[in-house]
């Protein structure tokens, strides 16, 4: 590394939706920016959570100065629990954004003794090299920061998840005056959040939805189940004011919902009026007419509670005809196919469903076109980099910085791992460190990688064919067998013709390799393996796991 540049290495978060994480380097100092984890695809069957590929902070931990949070979303604060189990440093954030960490934490029980240090915005501390302003913005939770970084080389703004909201819940709009003080100063880097990039205009303020959830409380004739991410406070806020309003009472479903609702209760950062909190068990004891569901399940996840009660398996709540259930959540890229199961359940059990994509109950947390051009012509940086999205969106944003006049020359739209090296007049792309995905599966992380991915997806697809065979082990003859079990792939009873002449395709290998004096259980696993699938292929056009098992006598 260059003695007196400063290096940006995005390890997560570009060309894709979550995982944020960034690194900054000045020779021997590091700050991380976030420590985020995404949700796994379709084709991750099995898979929990995604987490970061840390090993160049593992490498590089001695030099590591603290971990710094923009908020507390799971895209920015979901994989600390492990990563602070390879790198145990100070983590700097907020007080929600703590709070939040510490319950996750407290639940992982894998990490101790970790030094949080809580900040508010406005406020600056120094890390090593780096002296770090944390600045004001509006985003879908409470105690969102932009982080305003001053280096040798210059000034880095990351802007972390923001819009520019004119009429916030909590009355606290972006820091206009913060972003302007510090591009007249002067700005040598703008990262900047590319989610909405493809969205024209302006993100609607939160106050539209404040003006959607009055309306329907107010036609409402039986009970009303609220559905929403469980870490957008101001939307937990509005829905409890709202209800308050309209003499109901509140009751919360959902583990998630119920940890950030006390945890936002006792930090302040939920208003809730005398009396309007019950428990779930109490719901039956008022007119339905008078009661509010807070729940988990925006986002169609299987074990949610709306889910649960969608399908008739909730232990409290069932849906009755004349419930109003309200998705105040858009879908996740990739979740639409479970939303869309859940609303049509939800329709299926009598209930009016009001979502999305036919009313005003959920605004976006993300700057549309015009407010990331508000932000580039605020901070006037001298280089850009589009972060926080799709590869799509970060081609966008590069598009919106070069039509409010940075050259073209100036943005760097890069990939995870690529290092990033500025002085005071010049930035270049000047190597790759190791970035990527992390799979967590139950309490394994890593251990599962593309071969069991890719196992997994046979076996969902095609089903498995067990072949049993017991062979002496001086001569290499068949004792016993060769005997086929099916797991998905026929009903041996309806196929059992199929399943006898497999059984003779195996033996005459079997006979074939006995006559070759072939002994060597592996060669003889392959020839068994080749021939049934083959066999199997030709007559099914399936490609079944095909698993031999050699017992020895």
């Amino acid at each position: 590394m260059k003695g007196g540049c400063l290096q940006i290495i995005p390890l997560g978060g570009l060309g894709e939706i979550g995982k944020n994480i960034m690194a900054l380097r000045y020779k021997n100092d590091i700050i991380v920016i976030d420590a985020g984890l995404m949700f796994p695809d379709d084709e991750m069957l099995g898979i929990d959570l995604v987490i970061p590929d840390i090993s160049y902070l593992v490498e590089n931990r001695k030099h590591i100065r603290g971990i710094v949070l923009t908020h507390g979303h799971e895209d920015h604060i979901g994989a600390l629990p492990y990563i602070l189990r390879e790198v145990n440093v100070p983590v700097y954030g907020t007080k929600l954004t703590l709070g939040l960490l510490e319950a996750k934490l407290k639940e992982s029980s894998s990490v101790d003794q970790v030094q949080t240090k809580c900040v508010c915005a406005g406020e600056t501390i120094k890390l090593g090299a780096f002296k770090i302003e944390f600045i004001h913005v509006s985003h879908s939770i409470a105690d969102v920061v932009a982080l305003g970084i001053r280096t040798p080389v210059g000034t880095i703004i990351h802007t972390g998840d923001f819009k520019f909201d004119q009429t916030p819940i909590n009355n606290k709009p972006t820091d206009y005056h913060k972003f302007a003080e510090l591009g007249k100063e002067g700005v040598l880097v703008l990262l900047s959040d590319s989610t909405n990039a493809e969205r024209p205009g302006y993100t609607l303020s939160e106050r539209v939805v404040a003006d959607t959830f009055d309306e329907t409380f107010r036609n409402a004739k039986e009970r009303i189940i609220i559905a929403s991410f469980a870490s957008n406070i101001h939307r937990i806020q509005l829905a409890i004011t709202t209800a308050a309003k309209y003499n109901r009472k509140v009751a919360v479903a959902g583990r998630s919902m119920v940890n950030v609702v006390n945890i936002a209760r006792e930090l302040g950062y939920l208003e809730v009026p005398k009396g309007t909190l019950i428990e779930l068990d109490e719901v039956t004891r008022y007119p339905k007419n008078k009661i509010v569901v807070l729940t988990t399940g925006s986002q169609g996840e299987p074990m949610s509670a709306l889910v649960r009660m969608a399908m008739c398996d909730h232990k409290r709540i069932e849906i009755i005809p004349g419930d109003t259930v309200i998705i105040s959540a858009s879908p996740i890229p990739g979740n639409e196919k479970m939303v869309h199961r859940t609303i049509d359940h939800l329709f299926r059990q009598g209930a009016q469903v009001i979502y999305e994509s036919v009313s005003g109950v959920h605004v976006s947390g993300h700057a549309s076109q015009e407010e990331l051009k508000l932000m580039l012509n605020l901070v006037k940086p001298k280089f850009f980099i589009p972060v926080h999205g799709e590869y799509r969106h970060l081609i966008k944003h590069a598009q919106l910085a070069q039509d409010v006049g940075v050259s073209r020359d100036s943005i760097f739209v890069v990939e995870n791992g690529q290092v990033l090296e500025f002085n005071r007049d010049k930035g270049s792309v000047v190597g790759r460190v190791t970035a990527g995905r992390v799979l967590v599966d139950g309490l394994g992380v890593g251990d599962v990688g593309n071969i069991v991915l890719r196992d997994r997806r046979q076996l969902s697809q095609d089903g498995l064919v067990i072949v049993v065979v017991t062979m002496n082990q001086e001569n290499g003859g068949v004792v016993a067998g060769p005997d086929i079990i099916s797991r998905g792939f026929v009903y041996v009873r309806e196929s059992e013709e199929l399943i006898e002449e497999a059984r003779e395709k195996v033996r005459s290998t079997l006979k074939d390799c006995e006559l070759r004096r072939t002994t060597e259980w592996s060669v003889i696993k392959a020839c068994v393996r080749e021939t049934a699938g083959k066999f199997f292929y030709e007559r099914t056009r399936r490609r079944p796991m095909i698993l031999p098992i050699i017992m020895e006598v």
